[in-house]
Order: structure tokens, then sequence, then C-alpha cells
């Protein structure tokens, strides 16, 4: 009787044991051959990136940047809020097409827009001017890329690709990583400078502490939130650190002494390349004036705070928990619940896998203190640290021996769940939202977490299908862009009520600005509120048609 009982769990041995061993040989796939793996992803990451220029026009800030880095190709450095790195990298391609600063004096953003407008429209080669700004971002997602497999390598080669499959399927990184600004280049060396902390804390020599400094000072010229972001992550980490490991005093005072050496090389080998990026300028007795000027108006900018929009709400000062919000529906749903499920049991059973998460818990404590509350674009860097752990967790449950039959299977749906939430959305990235938002995320978020005035392009080429002689439309300040893409004849739109025939309504201009009203006025209700849905054009613009007679009153 024990031997019949024996052999009716046979065949269910045999299948527990069929996929144990299918397991290990995909892992043993995987870690054999990560880095081709990891080149294909990033391949095929690439490709999509750029399948989405020709669809976008410009957003909002691509002009300025673009402006700024053809100045400082021409000797000139904006002295604003953002420092100059991605900016020249942007530049670098239409200022070999011949693109050249005008040479005005910088007042304030617009006058900077104006500037970079002027080089996109130049000789009426806008799609390829703004293709060539975009082209320059690409090399920054590769080094993003590259410092997540590096630091996936650290705990074998297997977490590597995951970890690069992870980040280069995330509709976030992919958006901000099609656009000439600066946040994909924060992620690159933001993650690359805390990595070759890592390296230099393990082992203090004079060229990892070339390295770190390196790192660093790129990261410092790709955006000034580095300057917080960095110290808050590291902080974090020592803290983890301290409490984990429980180390003497006397082992810590020794083992800061055998850094100081290395530590003075990074000092040195970060101010010398931060000071190469400002053009070795010098003014008011310091060098580098613009650095200075610049952190000083990051900070009169957070101190007086950015109108911004979140779950209805309009404000000024922002809210505590703007990126938790942003994070909860900007990012997958099955990659939430991988960092979810397979967080908690790394963080149980290994030592090693906070480092990661204190990157990123860093960068999104900052956030939290913020009144700059504008997008995930402006925390984009949490998902390197995110996209390790996450590999990490999926990695090490897979090598749990004997491991749950459905486990595997779990997995693999929820990465197919993930890729194929990625795949569908192309080319809206930037607009991505998961299954949470539904179908009207602007209840939630707009500005550059979905419409950042991108979908222009659309919106024309539907009015020419729709034979649309004119279009009442409130964002078009810009009437270089509306000829430039084929628009009719633009028509300011009335707050109260729409006009006779086609209107279209920015997303952000409504739902954030009230379409120009902003607080003021709170007796006016815009028409768009009281309408019926529109034809949603792209993900940022609703459309509606009226014809003549068919509005009261008019």
């Amino acid at each position: 009787m024990a031997q019949h009982k024996q052999q009716k769990r046979r065949p269910g041995a045999v299948v527990a044991a069929s996929d144990t061993g299918r397991l290990a040989a995909a892992t043993t796939f995987l870690a054999g051959r990560s880095r081709i793996i990891a080149v294909v992803l990033v391949a095929i990451a690439s490709l999509r990136i750029a399948g989405t220029y020709p669809v976008f026009n410009q957003t909002f800030d691509e002009p300025l940047h673009i402006a700024c880095g053809v100045e400082w190709l021409g000797s000139v450095v904006c002295a604003d809020e953002t420092p100059p790195l991605a900016r020249v990298a942007a530049a670098a391609g239409p200022y070999l097409l011949g693109a050249r600063s005008k040479g005005t004096p910088y007042r304030d953003m617009d006058s900077e827009y104006k500037e970079g407008a002027a080089i996109l429209y130049r000789g009426h080669r806008y799609d390829l001017t703004l293709a060539l700004a975009r082209l320059g971002i690409l090399p920054f997602f590769w080094i993003a890329c590259l410092v997540v497999y590096q630091w996936g390598k650290r705990y074998g080669a297997g977490v590597a690709v995951v970890a690069v499959f992870l980040f280069s399927f995330l509709p976030p990184v992919l958006g901000h990583a099609g656009l000439a600004t600066v946040d994909m280049a924060l992620t690159a060396f933001l993650g690359a400078a805390f990595l070759s902390a890592l390296i230099w804390v393990e082992q203090p020599t004079p060229k990892h502490g070339v390295l770190f400094g390196a790192m660093t000072a790129l990261a410092i010229l790709s955006k000034y939130s580095t300057l917080v972001f960095f110290p808050a992550s590291a902080a974090l980490a020592l803290i983890w650190y301290l409490a984990v490991e429980r180390p003497t005093l006397r082992s810590l005072a020794g083992a800061a002494a055998k850094r100081i050496p290395s530590l003075a090389v990074a000092i040195f080998t970060a101010l010398a390349i931060v000071w190469a990026g400002y053009r070795f300028s010098y003014g008011g007795g310091l060098p580098a004036p613009q650095l200075f000027s610049g952190i000083r108006m990051v900070m009169e900018h957070n101190t007086g705070g950015h109108y911004t929009y979140l779950l209805g709400q309009r404000g000024i000062n922002g809210w505590w928990y703007f990126y938790p919000v942003v994070l909860a529906v900007k990012t997958p749903l099955a990659f939430l619940l991988l960092l979810a499920a397979g967080g908690v049991w790394v963080l149980r059973n290994s030592r090693t896998a906070w480092i990661p998460l204190t990157f990123s818990g860093g960068i999104l404590l900052v956030g939290l203190f913020s009144r700059i509350n504008i997008g995930v674009r402006h925390i984009l860097p949490v998902y390197v640290g995110l996209s390790v752990l996450a590999a990490l967790a999926i990695w090490r449950m897979l090598e749990l021996r004997p491991s749950p039959k459905w486990l595997g299977r779990a997995l693999a749906l929820l990465l197919i769940w993930m890729a194929a939430s990625s795949l569908w959305t192309h080319p809206d990235y930037l607009a991505y939202f998961n299954e949470l938002a539904g179908s009207r995320p602007e209840q939630i978020l707009v500005d550059s977490d979905l419409d950042w005035g991108q979908d222009m392009k659309r919106l024309a080429r539907r009015l020419r299908e729709a034979g649309a002689p004119y279009v009442t439309f409130t964002p078009i300040a810009d009437q270089g862009l509306a000829q430039e893409l084929g628009f009719p004849l633009v028509r300011a739109s009335d707050v109260p009520s729409p006009s006779p025939g086609w209107n279209a309504v920015s997303l952000t201009q409504w739902k954030a600005r009230r379409l120009r009203l902003l607080d003021t006025h709170p007796e006016v209700t815009p028409w768009p509120d009281l309408a019926g849905r529109g034809e949603r054009i792209g993900r940022g613009i609703l459309l509606w048609y009226y014809p003549p007679g068919s509005i009261p009153g008019q």
C-alpha cells in the first residue's frame, strides 16, 4: 500500500523535477550569455526610442535646452537652473547641421525658448533638427543601461541581464530617453556616481578615486539635483550600513583614514571636470560663476514653489505624497508587483540587497520634501536602483531549491505582462499610465507626465484630415510651430464657452491652468468641465466639433 501511494505521487514529482530542470536551464542560459542578451535588449530599446522621434513635436523644455547647448558650443554658458552637459549633447547635432546662436541676451526661459524655436525652424528642416537633438541624448540611455548591468553584475550575470530587461522596458525611461532634455543624463550619471562610490569604498585606490570624482562631476553637470540626491542616498546607505553591520568606532575611524588620500583625488577630479564644463569661466571672485548662480536659482525656485496639479488639486507648494503617487501610476504594475513581492524576500534574506534600495530611497526621500512637483522625470534615477533590486529578487527566487512549481510560471507571467504593456504603449511612453489610472489619467496628473505639448503634430494632421479651416486652441502662442506643422488658422479660445467649429484643448492647460485662469476667477467654469468627452488626439489633447448654431447663446 505504501508502495502504491509512492507510485501515485511519482507523476507529480516528475513534473516538478521537469519544471525545476527547465528553470535551471533558463537561468544558466541567461547567466552564460548575459552580455549579448543585454546588448540586444539595449538595441531593441534604442530602436523603440528612435521610433518616437518623428511622431512627436518638441515638448515645452526642448527648445530651451537646445538653445543653451548651441550657445555653449559658441562660447557662451547659460546662467540658469540647468547645467550644460546634456544640453551640449542635444545641441551637437543641430550645431553640425549649421545651427548657430543669435546671441540673444538671456532674460528668462521665454527668451531662450524663442531662441531654441528659431534654431528648430531654421531652413524648414524641423524634423531633422529635432531628431538630431534627441539623438544626442540616446548615449545617456546606453550609459544608464551599462550602470544597471554593472550594478546587477555585482550579484551575478543573471541578475545583470534581468535588471537591464526591466530598466529598458520601463515606459518612463524610454519616454524621457527620447527627448532633448536633461533627465536621462541625470539618470545615467547619478547612478554611475553611486556605483563608482561603492567601488571606491570597497577598494579606495587612486584609480577608483578618479572614477568616483569623474562620475560625480558628470552627474553635477547633468542636473543640480545631484547635489541633494547623491548626499541623501549616500547618507541613507551609511545609516543602513551602521544599523546592519554595527561596526566599532575604531574600525570606522581606520576605514575613514585609509580613504582620505583617494577621496582627495576624487574631489580634485570632480572640481576640475565641473570647471571644465563651464569652460573654465571665472567671475565675481569665483570659478564657474554660472554654477553658483544656477544653484541659487534652483533654491529660489524650490522656496517659491511651482504651480502644479495632482488628483484634481492645484497648488504651488506641492504635496509630500506627489512622487509616491507618481510612481504608483507611472510604473508598470507588473514591475511594482515584482518589486513588492520579491523585494520583501530579498531584504529578509540578503545582507547586500539594501544598497540599491538606499540609492532609490534617498532620491524619493528628497522628493517628499521638494516643493517643485513636476513629474516622474524629476526622480527618474530611482528606476536604476529599483531595477537592480527587482532583478535580484527575481533571480534569487528562481534559485530557490526546491522551488514551488508555480513560482517560475508566475514570474514569467509578470515579466510578459510588463513587456506587453510597454510594447503596447508605443510610441506614447512619455504619457504612459498603468492600469490603476483608468481611462482618465488627467484626473491624476498632467504636465510632463501626460501632456507636455508633444501631440501638436498629431493635432495638425487630424485637422488637415478633417479639412478644418480654423481651430480654436488656447496653447498656440508659438505661431512658428503652428506654421511648421501645417496648422490652419488658430483662434484664441474663450474660457466660459467653446466656439463654433473645431475646438482643441490641451489637458495640461485645462486641468492644471484652467485655460489661463489658474486660481483667479473661481466663479468661472472652463467650458471643457461641462462638455462631453471629446476625441482624444494622442494622449494629451482633446478635440470637439460644434456645428454653427449648436452652441446656446451664440
